[in-house]
Parts: structure tokens; sequence; C-alpha cells
């Protein structure tokens, strides 16, 4: 198979990868009610359940992370997906609610593995695509949901919540073996400008000392703060907003389908718009990518707040503004994804963004506990209100000074793969 059209075909078995490896995750949302009665628990221990995977999710990126800048990514996303299958097989067969707690937390580990998925991508295809290519496979997170939220309506009554995730996970073990036998490995930085046209390259790992320097990249540590607050909205819209329109809004389970999927069609939609329209900016500017994020984030505020102000019984305008903004809110993913490998070098970039997404979820792994404890006291509205607007407006603004600072880290960055060129070019002359 051609090099060009190989290459695709990775990016289709990650897709179905993301797809299925996502509808396993965010099935919780859909399951939530029943496991919750089979357990007889309340909102806030759910939200243990919920927080816990997330956790033990946060302390292993950063393992994750050195793993692929220090081995074959390939082989350790088959690994990956096989964890997936079988920790899902101990969650189905849980008996009591703590047993449940601990193997529902296991599928956390899994959950930290998608740096290197993104990190071989960017080795297959050069920086002016990638925010698409990103934001392609992006798509199959609110895919993933969607088809998490069919199954979970409508065979949880025929399967049960247990019998989808025995189904789930068995997928996951076909999936580590197809992986495992098709995707291959690619040199880290093959697909840099400066470096593509070079016969062979050097092969780069993990290196300690340029690790410790991602520290010292002003726009990465700003995009590492933008991290630690822009999660905190997705993790209480996944694991709550369908129980929000259950109890809150009285949804029926058709109204919740009807209302849930042409939502989650125009979410996967806006993250290829949102990568697309970032590599477009960036075409135009080193501060494109950021820039579209900025507005991504502060257009989906504003939105979500007059979504959450529609009365009660107006599911139709309810509707219309949830579309709007579920359209802007995820521009920045892609973005954020493509501006860490703008500004570091392809031997570390797992690493950077195992450290990116570690920061993320260590805070955020809180937030549907936090969003429980609030809906105990007051309500799921309250809690998705305050806790997705106030997170992301301090998003944007801590993206407008990452869009002040990152031209330079770009430029130091092609500077450096520069160098590196003309060393490769110099070693195979002899």
């Amino acid at each position: 198979m051609k090099p060009t059209r190989y290459r695709w075909l990775v990016v289709a078995v990650f897709f179905v990868f993301m797809l299925l490896h996502q509808s396993d995750r965010l099935l919780i949302g859909p399951l939530t009610t029943p496991i919750m009665q089979t357990f007889g628990i309340d909102e806030a221990q759910m939200g243990a359940v919920f927080t816990g995977a997330l956790i033990v999710s946060s302390i292993l990126y950063p393992l994750w992370g050195y793993l692929y800048d220090r081995f074959a990514r390939a082989k350790l996303l088959a690994l990956a997906s096989f964890i997936w299958g079988s920790t899902t097989w101990l969650s189905a067969i849980a008996p009591t609610y703590p047993t449940f707690l601990a193997t529902r937390a296991s599928t956390g580990i899994d959950d930290s593995s998608y740096p290197g998925l993104y990190s071989l991508i960017a080795d297959y295809f050069g920086p002016q695509v990638r925010g698409k290519i990103y934001g392609l496979l992006q798509i199959a997170q609110p895919l993933g949901y969607m088809v998490g939220l069919i199954v979970g309506t409508m065979f949880v009554a025929s399967l049960g919540w247990r019998g989808i995730y025995y189904l789930t996970g068995s997928l996951g073990l076909v999936l580590a073996i197809v992986i495992f036998f098709t995707v291959r490995e690619m040199p880290r930085g093959k697909s840099e400008p400066e470096l593509a046209n070079l016969e062979q390259i050097g092969i780069y790992r993990f290196d300690k000392k340029i690790a410790l320097g991602l520290f010292r990249k002003k726009s990465l540590l700003l995009l590492f703060a933008q991290g630690f607050v822009g999660v905190f909205p997705w993790n209480v819209i996944t694991y709550w907003f369908f129980r929000y329109l259950e109890t809150e809004r009285k949804y029926s389970p058709d109204a919740v389908l009807m209302t849930m999927a042409p939502a989650i069609l125009v979410l996967a939609a806006g993250y290829f718009v949102g990568g697309a329209v970032g590599d477009w900016m960036f075409r135009r500017t080193s501060r494109g990518r950021v820039l579209t994020a900025m507005v991504g984030v502060l257009t989906g505020a504003v939105m979500l707040a007059l979504m959450m102000s529609v009365p009660m019984g107006n599911q139709t305008l309810f509707l219309v503004m949830l579309l709007f903004t579920a359209v802007f809110i995820p521009f920045a993913s892609a973005n954020v994804i493509s501006t860490v490998y703008d500004i570091t070098l392809p031997e570390v970039r797992s690493t950077a963004l195992a450290v990116q997404y570690f920061i993320e979820n260590s805070g955020a792994a809180l937030a549907p506990l936090l969003a429980g404890i609030i809906a105990v006291r007051s309500s799921l509205h309250d809690a998705i209100l305050l806790i997705c607007v106030s997170t992301w407006l301090l998003g944007a603004i801590l993206l407008a000074f990452t869009a002040y600072w990152v031209p330079r880290d770009i430029a130091t960055l092609r500077e450096q793969l520069r160098a590196r060129a003309e060393f490769e070019r110099a070693a195979q002359r002899g």
C-alpha cells in the first residue's frame, strides 16, 4: 500500500478505536440511573464513581507519555485497547458498590493512552493540516457518546447495563488485535517540513533534559493552566447532562434521545470545523490556532448560559440553543493539541501532551463529584451553569495570554528542527 494511502488506513483504525473506546467510556452517562438503582446510591456516591476513573487516568498520564516517547507507540496503543476491554469486563461483573467503584476506577488506566495516538499521527501528517486530522479523529468522541446514548437507551431493558459492558469490553479486545497487526511505527519528526526530505532520520527518543525544558516555554505553561480549568465543563456535561434532562427538565427517554442525537452530531462537526478553521488561521498567523480556541471557548460559555435560562417547558428553544452551544465548545480541542506539537520537539510530544492532560484531569477529575455535591444541595441546573461558565471564561483569558507568547515558541522550535536537519545532512554526507 502506498504511504499516502496507508496513513489514511491508520487514521481509520484510530477513528474506530476512539469511537468504540469513547462509547464504552461515556456509556456511564446514559447508564447512570440504572446503575444507581442497582446499587441504591445517590448522586454524590455516583459522582465518586465518575471521579475515580478520572483520578486514575490523571495519575497515569505522565507514565503513558514517557512510555510513548521511549518505546513503540503502535504496540503500546494495542496494549491500551487490551486493558480497556479487560477492565470493562471487571466492571460488568462487580457485585457491590465498593467493588464497582474500584473496578470502574481501573477503567481509567487506558483513558490516558491518547497522547501516543496523537503523537504518532503527527509523524504521518505535517503541521499545516494537523488541526483538521485531529478534528476528524475527535469526531469519534461525540459520535461515541451518541452510540453509547443509543445503546444505553434502546438496549438497557433487554441486556441490562452489565450486558452492555460485556459487549463493549469485548470490542476493546478485538481492537487490540487489529491495532497490533495493522498500525506501523513512524520515525519521530518524519512529517516536519525541515526533516521531510531527508532520506534517513536519526532515532530520537525521550530526553530528560528536553522534557524538563518544556516547563520553560511560556505558551506551554499557559496552555497547561488553561487545561486545568478547561476540562471542568466537559466532565460535568458528560456525566450529568443526561440525568439533568431526565430529572429536572422531565424529558422522557425518547425526548432525551431526540434532543441529544442532533446536539452530538453538531458537536462532532464542531471538532472538525474548529480544527479546519485553526489550520486556516495558522497559515495566516502563528497565533491562529490559539485565537480560534479562545473564540470557541468564549462563545460556548455565553451560549450555554443562554441555553440554561430557557424555560423548562420550551423544548424547541432549548434544543436550538443547545445546537448553537454544541458547535462552538469543541473548537479548542484540536487546536490545543496542534499548538502543543507546534512548540515541542518530536521526541517529547507524547510527554508534553500527557502533562497537558494530567493537569487537565487532575483538576477536572473532581468536577463530577463537585457537581454531584452541588446538585444534592441545590440542583443540577445550578451545578452545570456555575461550573461550566466560570471555568470557560477563565480559560478564554488564559488563551488570550497564550496567543501573545506562542509565536516566539513556534519560531524557536522551527530553528531547532532546521539545526537538526543540517546535522542529519552533514552526518549522511560522511
